[in-house]
């Protein structure tokens, strides 16, 4: 039966993500950021998996955009006439094209590169939100459909299909999952690459083959990564795109200064796992910690700053004679970025207790994280989870919508002492949900396959052991800070590794450092990583935005 509301809804959606053609007002407006372009009939404006030159407006022709289908077949998405413009929000970061854009009458256009996109939505602000908010539901379209990006072949419960389905989502990138022998030619193809039902496939629209990527490989393939030769310096070098470090990506560069951010995994950090954070200011019915900084993620490219996924610094140095010059951040492929301050804001990583083949089961039972992809394995299972913070209890909450029972591992005697109370209040209400107080896990068993067949627990009163017959387990146990590159730069960590600022950080024969400051001037910390910080996503993001003023003091801007 039809709904009327929703059917509204959609409507609206839909003449938001595809308006009307623009009046002859808006395109004079946006002529001003454009070069014109000229097509003939048979070429393409941009074609999947090679970078798009940028944002189209059309004067005149039609140019039809189709998405590929895991084994190349072009699927008709939407048909541009004059008055349209053409693109999605991966034109704000350079970033390859998802769908191919073939002229099939000849075409005038208009084409804005992706320095005058920004410039263009920051600068004409009614026209640039309007085209903001198309560009962004475009890209979720294409999240939802399905039929554009990479085709992973490879078995639902593989740990290397896992993985990559992982990055893929957490990074915002469309994606299709074939399984290995859904047709002949995929068959074929295992074959040919010599996969087992554990391995994972990689195809690129082009037709190129990966066999277990890496992320950075998986990355490059995809064209994520800004392959440019990177000589300039950057007022502001961020390491880390979680919630803190996006926040100051979006501060600094909203107020005119050259950011950069960069990443060795995805946006959003540990809160990115977040199934939903209820107690953020301004979400009263709460809001998923991806769609959170996923838009912090949009709004940092909006105002100009670069981010770089993945990208992982390896080495900070800090050698120079004088404040006028460079630090200098060595990335994992031997090339350097500089820049005038940076920001550490690379968080902290996932504890993993010392148990005995935890490391082969990660990715076959074992996760950190509880996202819908996981939920799907839970569904009407006993599943175990180990921790009692606020994201255990997200996750506690949210996997027992999909399995039969929830068990709560807390070594202390409740809840009550690490988790806000409108969570303990929650999950005291959700049937299916069992706290098992002082109770810590023990040890792991496999079956066969080399999967997790059950865990065994242990009462840390009376020592008994009891086993239970779980596929899987998810552990939010806490985190170790992301530190290990800042060796020998100079800058001070605290007993546990956590980075100390401010008045922590003041050493003899220097005056005392900016309260974001770290022990080198013009390095600074925020988030997870800096000692002292309260470890909640609305801290990090207040520290994220308090240091820009921190930033313009030690630039002199």
């Amino acid at each position: 039966m039809s709904n009327p509301r929703a059917d509204s809804m959609a409507a609206e959606r839909r003449r938001q993500m595809f308006p009307p053609p623009l009046p002859a007002g808006d395109i004079e407006r946006m002529a001003r950021f454009s070069e014109r372009r000229h097509y003939e009939p048979g070429s393409f404006l941009k074609v999947a998996g090679q970078p798009s030159p940028g944002l189209f407006v059309l004067l005149s022709g039609c140019v039809v955009v189709n998405q590929r289908t895991g084994l190349g077949t072009p699927i008709r998405l939407v048909e541009h006439r004059a008055g349209e413009f053409m693109g999605e929000v991966g034109q704000l970061g350079n970033a390859a094209s998802l769908t191919d854009a073939e002229v099939v009458e000849a075409v005038d256009a208009l084409l804005i590169p992706t320095e005058r996109l920004r410039a263009l939505i920051i600068g004409e602000a009614e026209l640039g939100e309007r085209i903001m908010r198309a560009l962004i539901l475009r890209r979720m379209l294409l999240i939802e459909a399905g039929a554009s990006g990479p085709v992973v072949v490879g078995a639902a419960a593989s740990p290397q299909v896992q993985r990559l389905l992982a990055f893929l989502r957490r990074n915002a990138q469309p994606h299709q999952l074939v399984a290995p022998c859904d047709c002949e030619a995929t068959c074929a193809l295992m074959e040919q690459y010599g996969a087992s039902q554990d391995d994972a496939l990689v195809i690129r629209p082009d037709g190129t083959v990966l066999r277990n990527p890496s992320e950075s490989q998986l990355a490059h393939l995809i064209g994520m990564v800004d392959t440019r030769e990177r000589d300039e310096a950057f007022d502001t070098l961020i390491i880390g795109a979680g919630p803190a470090g996006l926040a100051a990506a979006v501060y600094a560069a909203s107020e005119g200064l050259k950011v950069a951010v960069i990443d060795s995994r995805h946006f959003g950090g540990q809160a990115g796992a977040s199934t939903r954070i209820e107690n953020y200011l301004g979400f009263p019915t709460g809001i998923t910690g991806e769609a959170l900084t996923g838009r912090a993620w949009v709004q940092a490219q909006k105002f100009g700053a670069e981010v770089m996924i993945p990208v992982e610094a390896r080495l900070l140095d800090c050698s120079r004679d004088d404040p006028s010059q460079s630090l200098r951040v060595q990335l994992a492929d031997g090339c350097w970025l500089r820049s005038r301050a940076i920001v550490i804001a690379s968080g902290a990583r996932y504890r993993r207790p010392p148990l005995a083949g935890l490391a082969e089961l990660e990715g076959r039972g074992v996760w950190y994280w509880a996202s819908a992809t996981e939920a799907a394995l839970c569904a009407n299972a006993e599943v175990a989870m180990v921790g009692g913070g606020n994201s255990a209890g997200q996750a506690a909450v949210y996997l027992a919508q999909h399995a039969e029972r929830v068990y709560m591992l807390v070594r202390g005697p409740s809840l009550s002492a690490t988790m806000s109370r409108y969570l303990v209040d929650r999950i005291a209400n959700t049937a299916n949900i069992e706290v098992l107080a002082h109770t810590e896990l023990h040890a792991l068993r496999t079956d066969a396959a080399g999967a997790l067949a059950s865990a065994q627990w242990r009462d840390r009163r009376d020592g008994h052991l009891w086993d239970c017959d779980i596929r899987n387990l998810f552990l939010f146990i806490g985190a170790d800070p992301e530190t290990g590159w800042l060796e020998g730069c100079g800058v001070d960590l605290d007993a546990h590794g956590f980075v100390l600022t401010g008045a922590d950080a003041a050493a003899a024969g220097r005056p005392i450092p900016r309260a974001l400051e770290t022990s080198v001037p013009g390095v600074f910390a925020v988030g997870d990583v800096r000692s002292g910080s309260v470890k909640r996503v609305g801290g990090a993001i207040g520290e994220g935005a308090a240091v820009v003023a921190m930033l313009h003091q030690c630039l002199g801007t």
